[in-house]
């Protein structure tokens, strides 16, 4: 059974705004240039610039306009800032960095923390057995503290969604709150399978802002599987492995 995959960044924003109960969710991004960056920091004072198509945070860069206090502009890349007196610079070393290669540049959303690190929320949705969309998974994402990233790839720490928000949430709350994410992650299977019917399973990357707003960062069509592992309770790594192996991601063992 194959498994239709969908590698363009940009190409999954477009199509998820034309979705009214989704456009609300899905932070402003644009293709880079110039004027695009310049527009957006001196909108949002901070983007993350990441390429079109890519995994596992590979390339993704936090750009920063410094307060007008100090002037000027940075960047991190991994562990690596860098800052400029002007966006000129920044410009230039930012090109250096893509190359040949098309990024966006996508508004920066302000994490919620656990111990002064940011962390995101990744939900999984599959096709089931009766192949109805389910949400078969909810795990946050905290950042290595020297980097902009969440990703496991790249030093991100895997911990439950109810650990990461209990400084935020009631019991009650993470409940009702968890529901919402993974309806709108349901929402999101469903606009995207009106244009690629052949997907199987999503990983839907969801930033909490600052006033709790969730924020729809990214769409992935092939998700790993196995960060689901990590958590001590195995019940939701069971059932999204059982699923994956009924449409063919791997073999039964």
């Amino acid at each position: 059974m194959s498994i239709q995959l969908v590698y363009s960044k940009w190409e999954k924003t477009n199509v998820l705004l034309h979705s009214p109960a989704l456009r609300e969710y899905i932070p402003l991004t644009k293709l880079f240039s110039k004027e695009n960056l310049q527009l957006m920091l001196d909108e949002y004072g901070m983007v993350y610039v990441k390429p079109v198509n890519g995994t596992f945070g590979k390339g993704v860069m936090r750009v920063e306009q410094l307060k007008p206090a100090a002037k000027g502009y940075k960047y991190q890349l991994n562990t690596t800032i860098r800052t400029f007196p002007t966006l000129e610079l920044l410009h230039q070393s930012l090109v250096k960095k893509i190359k040949s290669r098309r990024y966006l540049v996508q508004r920066g959303i302000h994490l919620l923390r656990h111990k002064k690190r940011r962390f995101d929320i990744r939900v999984m949705v599959q096709r089931n057995e009766n192949n109805h969309w389910e949400a078969t998974g909810i795990i946050g994402r905290l950042a290595h503290p020297g980097k902009v990233v969440t990703n496991y790839h790249n030093g991100g720490t895997p911990m439950s969604f109810e650990r990461l928000m209990s400084h935020h949430q009631s019991p009650t709350q993470k409940m009702i709150y968890a529901m919402r994410l993974k309806q709108i992650s349901l929402d999101i299977a469903k606009e995207l399978e009106k244009h690629y019917p052949g997907i199987k399973e999503l990983g839907i990357d969801i930033a909490i802002d600052q006033q709790q707003r969730p924020w729809i960062l990214e769409v992935n069509t092939k998700p790993d599987a196995f960060i689901f592992r990590k958590l001590e309770d195995k019940t939701m790594f069971r059932k999204i492995y059982k699923y994956a192996v009924s449409y063919g991601r791997y073999k039964k063992k």
